[in-house]
């Protein structure tokens, strides 16, 4: 005796069919590529967040610095700062942000590492700290790279700002416009020296930013510039003001400054081997009374922050955090996770206090697109929020054919 369908069921599938035919109409497109890990990403990352009380059992150095902060660069995490958001003059730390946009046009091929040219008299005639080039001699760009990182030349970052600017004043445009794109409030610049200006201004936060995207963005060009411990051009040998490069083997970067205005700042980053990684931290320090003080209080933030906190893992890049079960898809399950390894600090000892949970949406329908965002990573210390990191698809899974869709959309309507 042949099957009947029963009338409700019949419509049940009918009315599932044309919902699927109108999904596949109005199917989403494609997420685009994920974005890149912002500096500082979720929930508490600075301590006057939701871990405020968390990070207040371990007690702060006491620094000699109008202004100070440390991040966890493994984390994303400021761990500690002081009047990070007052603003400063930056003196030569100026000279990071030259540095990037140099960087920036190297990579995109506008200007050439090789490439000679010539000191103009604007730069020449700039005072202060010198890489000593002479105007009638062309210089390569890699060499005044080494001169205004290694020797803090103010004719090299002068000669490099004409070099990927066209002139002084188009770079200057450059390197606001790019602090306005990183969303820097308290910083505007003047020049690309960091001589003083009642104009030129940044803070301890900004700069860190600054710097933490030359690490991150140009991991080579860090690692061939910053860590040089000397330089000699024109016969004349200076070695790198970064003084913790000759004591502290793990410190390979960055940068110092000096004006009356700005006092003794420095930028110090650092790396060191733990049983569960590498951890690297930047620290800035501004407005120390002396040249021995900026350099003692570098070493003291660095050795507070390694000393009193662990980094602790939560997500491995490309690694599933669980699989989730999709609808109407060519494949029945999608793996979430990151393509970036995840940490969190927390105060030394305390890593097995972390939990973990996964909010995300359900049901979850296909199309899905490789790095989507699918759900969240919840991570709570003892019961508080410290953290929150977006999950993504690891692959995609594209939409199933038509009798799979309708089969699902029964599934659905019953479950």
């Amino acid at each position: 005796m042949p099957f009947k369908m029963p009338r409700s069921l019949a419509l049940l599938a009918l009315a599932a069919a044309l919902s699927c035919a109108c999904l596949a109409q109005a199917a989403p497109k494609p997420a685009a590529a994920p974005a890149p890990t912002p500096l500082t990403t979720g929930v508490g990352n600075v301590p006057t967040g939701p871990t405020a009380a968390l990070l207040e059992s371990v007690p702060l150095p006491n620094m000699q610095a109008r202004s100070w902060l440390v991040l966890d660069m493994t984390s994303n995490q400021i761990l500690a700062e002081q009047n990070a958001d007052q603003q400063e003059a930056p003196a030569s730390l100026t000279k990071l942000m030259t540095a990037y946009l140099t960087f920036k046009a190297l990579k995109d091929g506008s200007v050439k590492l090789n490439q000679m040219v010539t000191e103009t008299n604007e730069a020449w005639r700039t005072g202060g700290s010198r890489m000593f080039i002479d105007p009638r001699v062309p210089v390569s760009v890699n060499d005044l790279l080494l001169g205004m990182i290694v020797q803090s030349g103010n004719d090299a970052a002068m000669t490099l700002a004409q070099t990927v600017g066209g002139s002084v004043s188009a770079f200057v445009g450059m390197m606001n416009r790019q602090a306005q794109q990183w969303g820097l409030k308290g910083t505007h610049f003047m020049d690309p020296t960091g001589l003083p200006d009642p104009g030129h201004h940044t803070t301890a936060h900004d700069l860190s930013v600054i710097a933490a995207h030359i690490i991150r963005d140009f991991p080579a060009d860090y690692a061939r510039y910053f860590k040089v411990k000397e330089f000699t051009y024109n016969h004349i040998t200076q070695p790198n003001r970064v003084s913790l490069l000759f004591t502290d083997p793990s410190v390979d970067g960055m940068k110092t400054g000096y004006t009356k205005e700005a006092g003794y700042c420095m930028i110090t980053s650092a790396q060191r081997n733990f049983p569960n990684g590498p951890r690297r931290l930047l620290t800035v320090v501004m407005g120390t009374p002396s040249e021995h003080a900026r350099s003692a209080e570098s070493e003291k933030l660095l050795n507070w922050a390694f000393q009193n906190f662990d980094d602790i893992h939560v997500v491995t890049a490309n690694k599933p955090v669980l699989g989730a079960h999709v609808w109407k898809g060519e494949k029945d399950h999608v793996q979430l996770g990151s393509f970036d390894t995840l940490a969190v600090s927390v105060p030394r000892g305390d890593g097995a206090k972390i939990k973990t949970t996964v909010q995300r949406p359900d049901p979850l329908v296909a199309p899905i697109a490789r790095g989507q965002k699918i759900g969240t990573l919840q991570v709570t210390l003892d019961g508080k929020p410290i953290a929150s990191y977006p999950l993504v698809a690891l692959d995609a899974v594209p939409q199933a054919g038509f009798f799979k869709r309708v089969w699902d959309s029964l599934r659905l309507a019953i479950k």
